[in-house]
């Protein structure tokens, strides 16, 4: 399957390890898509999309139900998306994907972290142009004729397809998450989770004691509540 199948699977292992922080991430997702299409699934795509990914990380019914009636209260504030990016040590590019209610805040704890761990917090496009910015769904491999598929996806934007016994996985550009969702829906695939990715276009190779130094900046950022995914091109 290949080194870039490794590197995406292990990333989006590394991503949902934490089940608790998976479902703080996913509870702001739906709060977000409820906010911005509706709390019905059958009329929301993209609360649809969220909904598959709870479960795909066993986040119980009454959560998600729950996260759905506390998003349709308009006295809830809105979070707000908001991308950071900046050097880690070593030349390190670090990209920082944010979901806040109280942006100063957030940006006083991304900061804090860069600079206390020898980064730097840069400005906009100071790193994203490194990553490409992609969308992904993994499906359920039931009798799939992955050549067939491959065909159809390719006109609605695909761009990779991995196998593996019990899944495929898709990849795509970030704009193209839409027709996806609704051809393979069409086709009646089950889509078991799907989101979104940024993949380094190049990497940055590092020394073992240099990693080191490199995660406890990446460990400090994963862990802030507000904090949704980090990406970065160490190899």
């Amino acid at each position: 399957m290949g080194r870039a199948f490794e590197f995406r699977k292990a990333r989006k292992m590394k991503r949902w390890s934490a089940m608790s922080k998976a479902f703080t991430r996913i509870g702001k997702d739906i709060v977000m898509a409820v906010k911005e299409g509706g709390p019905d699934p059958d009329a929301n795509s993209k609360l649809r999309a969220v909904i598959q990914n709870a479960k795909s990380v066993n986040m119980p019914k009454e959560n998600v139900e729950r996260a759905i009636k506390r998003a349709s209260d308009k006295s809830l504030g809105e979070y707000k998306e908001v991308l950071f990016e900046g050097y880690g040590p070593h030349g390190v590019a670090i990209l920082v994907e944010t979901a806040t209610d109280n942006n100063t805040r957030t940006v006083a704890n991304i900061r804090s972290y860069f600079n206390k761990h020898k980064g730097n917090l840069g400005t906009s496009g100071s790193v994203s142009f490194i990553f490409d910015h992609t969308c992904n769904f993994k499906i359920s491999n039931t009798d799939i004729n992955i050549e067939e598929l491959e065909l159809i996806l390719i006109d609605y934007g695909a761009e990779e397809l991995f196998t593996d016994e019990d899944f495929i996985l898709i990849y795509a550009s970030f704009d193209c998450f839409g027709e996806m969702q609704k051809i393979l829906e069409k086709l009646k695939h089950e889509i078991i989770s799907s989101g979104f990715d940024r993949i380094p276009n190049n990497f940055k190779d590092v020394s073992e004691i240099e990693k080191i130094e490199i995660d406890k900046l990446l460990e400090k950022i994963e862990n802030d509540d507000d904090v949704q995914s980090v990406y970065h091109n160490m190899r």
